[in-house]
């Protein structure tokens, strides 16, 4: 029987010696035993010059206290195996990556190490690594990449705000320059993508040379990455500031500026940047990137060929009239609109002949807000049409409710302005017709304003509305006239009764304040006043504000006037009261 367990222990120690795994027996403390010759070549010494080492100190189990916690449990019995995974250095200098294994002996109340040499499998998944978080056009940090990295930084910064009190650490703030390249799709579809890729690729050696030169004389390397198409980003980690990023962004539009040589073809192109500089202390990589993508748009639509600053009231203006759009349709269902009337008042007589309805929106979050922060809103989205219908009906309603009310008062009429759209989107001759039936409005008592640049050009459809509108009693006045295309030929062949004229023109009119009257707008004026009356139109003054400005109006001709002399727009119960203080004759 002995014999056989002597020979079983040759074998396991023969074994032991000659197998290719590397391995070392440890005592309860951690301290080697024995060795094999596989685990004395893989770290590039001899068994013997192993044994009575730490096993800890000799595979690296004491970097970290999670390891070195899971190494104790086993040699204390409390778990079986714990692995690992270290970097180790070989006695000739170069290092290896290992996967080290502890388990525990139960017999000998010791542990086996056990050691595989993984340096291959690391540098084929690093090569994997590089391949998926690389561009392979033009050998840049991919999208992926930059922002494993951004999120780092970010998450770094936040912890390196003790040190920067005690004035270590970085600066703990983060810039990014991101840019589109202007037109490049036009080279791929002209030049073929072959020579778009190309470059792209030139594009890129020339942003890294940028950030390079930034980075060295400056706070340290910058990450220059290809987000996707012809989008580039680079990453100033430890930003000085915006001047820094202004400057980049002033270097990568001249350094883009020279033309590129691409195997013959000599290209020109330039570059939109949206910069963003802030600190990095409660910055999240999504709230950086819309801040960038947005100020992109900015410098695009500014013009392109140029680097534009992030700018948090601009940004604010957006991010308003976002919430604007998104939130016009239901506020029409939910009775947010109201109208409020200003009178058009009788130049020569002072008194008030009619109203025009000015909308205003009661915002639950932003206030009673004036038509110029909606209006074009809803020209753009549609919704003009369901908000204009509402203003039409309720207007005419509000003109005829003061007409029961006051029977023996001069009925007022009402103006309502109509935006182009209404014309083209909806049935605006049927809208108007129903709506005074349902009212019960004499259609002369309704005037619809339009905009110059509307009128002037109308032709098909439009014009064929107006001409309806004309012919059923309805006046047609031409709002903000001397601002537009001022095509006179057009006023003696559209269906027009009434001339509003340009605020800008009155104000020139001005002698109070140090302000002198403009004789050239009131040479216009007159001009205008008198073209108008000959083709048998009235004329209407806007934003006349000062008694010297109505007296000139006056004596120009002009028929009736508006603006805050006689009122700012009210509410229709301050109208009702004008309509009982003017005497029934008036």
């Amino acid at each position: 029987m002995s014999r056989t367990i002597d020979a079983e222990l040759r074998d396991y120690r023969a074994a032991f010696r000659i197998a290719q795994l590397a391995m070392a027996v440890l005592d309860r403390e951690g301290i080697i035993t024995s060795a094999n010759h596989a685990l004395a070549a893989l770290l590039g010494t001899e068994p013997a010059a192993l044994f009575d080492q730490d096993a800890a100190d000799l595979v690296d189990l004491t970097s970290d206290s999670r390891t070195w916690h899971s190494y104790r449990e086993v040699l204390d019995s409390r778990s079986s195996r714990f692995r690992c995974t270290r970097r180790l250095k070989h006695a000739d200098g170069r290092t290896l990556w290992a996967e080290v294994t502890v388990s525990r002996l139960p017999e000998s109340g010791g542990a086996l190490l056990s050691v595989a040499d993984i340096s291959d499998q690391r540098e084929l998944q690093a090569r994997l690594r590089h391949l998926q978080m690389h561009d392979p056009v033009t050998r840049l940090p991919n999208r992926t990449l930059f922002f494993e990295r951004l999120a780092s930084a970010l998450e770094t910064s936040s912890y390196d705000v003790d040190l920067r009190s005690y004035g270590n650490g970085g600066t703990g703030r983060i810039g990014l320059c991101y840019l589109d390249l202007d037109g490049f799709k036009a080279v791929n579809d002209t030049l073929g993508h072959r020579t778009g890729d190309r470059l792209l690729a030139a594009v890129a050696t020339r942003l890294t040379e940028c950030a390079d030169h930034d980075g060295y004389t400056r706070s340290g390397g910058h990450l220059v990455a290809r987000l996707g198409g012809d989008e580039f980003a680079i990453l100033v980690e430890d930003s000085t500031g915006t001047e820094q990023l202004v400057g980049l962004a002033r270097s990568v539009l001249t350094a883009l500026q020279r033309p590129f040589d691409l195997a013959g073809q000599r290209l020109a192109v330039s570059a939109s940047i949206g910069v963003v500089e802030r600190a990095a202390e409660g910055t999240t990589p999504t709230g950086l990137m819309q801040a960038a993508d947005t100020t992109l748009y900015w410098a695009k639509a500014d013009g392109k060929a140029r680097w534009t600053l992030f700018d948090p009231e601009r940004n604010a203006h957006r991010m308003t009239r976002q919430a604007l759009a998104s939130t016009l349709r239901p506020a029409v269902e939910r009775e947010e609109f109201v109208l409020q009337y200003q009178p058009l008042v009788g130049m020569a007589d002072g008194v008030v002949r009619g109203v025009e309805a000015l909308v205003r929106w009661n915002h639950p979050q932003f206030g009673t807000l004036a038509p110029n922060r909606f209006i074009g809103i809803a020209e753009e989205d549609g919704s003009i049409v369901q908000l204009g219908r509402w203003a039409l009906r309720t207007a005419c309603r509000q003109a005829r409710q003061w007409q029961r009310d006051h029977p023996r008062a001069k009925p007022l009429f009402v103006s309502v302005n109509v935006a182009v759209r209404q014309v083209w989107d909806s049935d605006l001759v049927a809208d108007v017709a129903e709506i005074l039936a349902e009212t019960g409005l004499a259609p002369y008592l309704l005037q619809l304003e339009l905009t110059e640049s509307a009128v002037m050009g109308s032709a098909g459809r439009p014009l064929q509305a107006l001409q309806a509108l004309s012919d059923m009693g309805v006046r047609i006045a031409i709002d903000d006239f001397g601002t537009g295309y001022s095509n006179l030929a057009y006023l003696s062949r559209l269906p027009v009764s009434v001339l509003k004229l340009d605020g800008s023109f009155v104000h020139g009119f001005r002698y109070d304040e140090g302000v002198h009257p403009s004789p050239a707008d009131e040479t216009i004026v007159e001009a205008l006043v008198q073209l108008a009356h000959r083709l048998g139109l009235t004329v209407t003054a806007e934003c006349v504000e000062t008694s010297g400005q109505a007296a000139r109006l006056q004596r120009i001709g002009c028929d009736t006037g508006q603006g805050w002399l006689f009122s700012r727009p009210v509410a229709p119960e301050r109208i009702a009261e004008m309509i009982a203080a003017t005497p029934p004759d008036a």
